[in-house]
């Protein structure tokens, strides 16, 4: 079976690197049991590399996109995996593979666009009675009605680039202007004290497949996941994954914290409200009392070994091997 990876990013620099490493663990992960051909997009255009490392990378040649659909139409993949996290990325390049009639796996480009902007996300929801912070939205120039604290982010960033933790009225300029670097609008909303939890669900042709939940630690000196918290950059300009590391990140045994089933209530409302297909990723704040408020989705998976989704369903006792498989026959 024959597997487009299609990895980059046509406007993001880091958006692209990020791309390009979770693809990489997924190629070298599954490597041996399927054939991966590569289309990498940058600014420049489109390569078609024989692998993710610089030096073939620098080799390719770039190609138009009128070439680059020649290019993938010679190579006649069996499926494609879209690896891009930037906004054209998980929209427009997915659009592209569905007009090609490429069966790929993930979620489908108009449900990527509208939960690739937290607001619409959180309205469509919220109708199905998922609990979601007060939040207001705001233009360049426009001040906040909010009163600390409240976390601001940009509307359709992701990975927490330009999120920002307000304790008080003197903290709003500087984390304003820091999420107004990424977006050209800004969401505040009412921070929700409690704990951070991820839940995941695998869709098998309707039929759900609730995920233990991942777990973050929050402190009164880390109240929010930040991008430091995630994703750091070495002294070349290298990325490297934080979040998977074990202070970093946990599972919950759900036969040992009573907050599972709530949670998963709410990540199964936001699915099948949004329309997903395959597989879905939900971010919640829960209460002291209990109760989830949703985040974001997260609706993708590299199916590298260091994917969400791909811990949890590991501590299912689901290999990386079986559920790419299973993906597979889901199509």
């Amino acid at each position: 079976m024959k597997i487009l990876q299609l990895v980059g990013s046509p406007s993001a620099d880091f958006y692209g690197k990020l791309s390009r490493l979770y693809a990489q663990d997924s190629i070298e992960a599954l490597s041996g049991k399927y054939e991966f051909v590569i289309a990498c997009v940058s600014p420049k255009g489109w390569q078609f590399p024989n692998s993710l490392t610089q030096n073939d990378i620098d080799r390719a040649e770039f190609l138009t996109l009128t070439e680059a659909i020649a290019q993938i139409e010679r190579l006649k993949p069996d499926l494609a995996l879209p690896q891009m996290f930037c906004i054209p990325g998980m929209t427009v390049y997915r659009g592209l593979l569905e007009l090609l009639n490429i069966p790929f796996i993930g979620n489908r480009a108009d449900l990527m666009a509208i939960c690739a902007d937290k607001v619409k996300t959180k309205t469509i929801v919220a109708t199905a009675g998922v609990k979601v912070p007060l939040g207001e939205v705001l233009e360049k120039n426009e001040r906040p009605k909010l009163n600390p604290p409240v976390v601001i982010k940009p509307v359709d960033a992701d990975n927490s680039i330009g999120v920002s933790f307000v304790k008080q009225q003197s903290d709003y300029e500087e984390a304003l202007a820091l999420a107004f670097q990424h977006s050209e609008r800004v969401l505040v909303e009412e921070f929700i004290p409690g704990r951070e939890v991820r839940c995941g669900i695998l869709d098998l042709k309707g039929k759900l497949i609730f995920l233990p939940l991942e777990e973050y630690p929050l402190n009164d000196r880390y109240p929010i996941r930040t991008v430091e918290s995630k994703i750091k950059t070495t002294t070349d300009g290298a990325l490297y994954l934080t979040a998977k590391e074990p202070t970093k990140a946990w599972i919950i045994n759900p036969k040992d914290d009573e907050i599972t089933n709530k949670v998963w209530q709410s990540a199964q409302k936001c699915h099948q409200t949004i329309g997903c297909r395959h597989y879905s990723l939900w971010d919640f704040r829960v209460t002291p009392e209990g109760e989830p408020y949703l985040l974001e989705a997260g609706l993708y998976c590299s199916f590298s070994p260091k994917s969400v989704i791909v811990t949890m369903a590991k501590s299912l006792g689901i290999s990386l091997d079986e559920l790419f498989k299973m993906m597979i026959d889901n199509l």
